[in-house]
């Protein structure tokens, strides 16, 4: 007969040396526009999951949408600006 043991790692999931560092929170901080617009984006399309979508669902799909990305964006170019040595585009 086999004997099931737990491994106490797997029990605890969270000990104090598993939380997030400042740089993580920065960077979660830094993410939380473009998470809050895909949030919007998924929202607008969850509303629609049951009914045909009416014109007014599209325009509130389409302009999520345009936000989601527009966030995306400019978290790529934050990102991609604060990588480049001397400031250089």
């Amino acid at each position: 007969m086999s004997h099931i043991v737990t491994v106490q790692d797997a029990v605890t999931a969270f000990a104090d040396f598993m939380e997030p560092t400042a740089a993580e929170l920065d960077a979660i901080e830094q993410e939380m526009p473009a998470i809050l617009a895909d949030v919007d984006l998924l929202d607008a399309q969850i509303t629609t999951l049951d009914r045909t979508p009416s014109e007014l669902d599209v325009r509130r799909i389409r302009r999520a949408r345009r936000r989601a990305l527009a966030a995306r964006v400019a978290l790529l170019n934050r990102t991609a600006g604060a990588s480049l040595p001397g400031g250089a585009a």
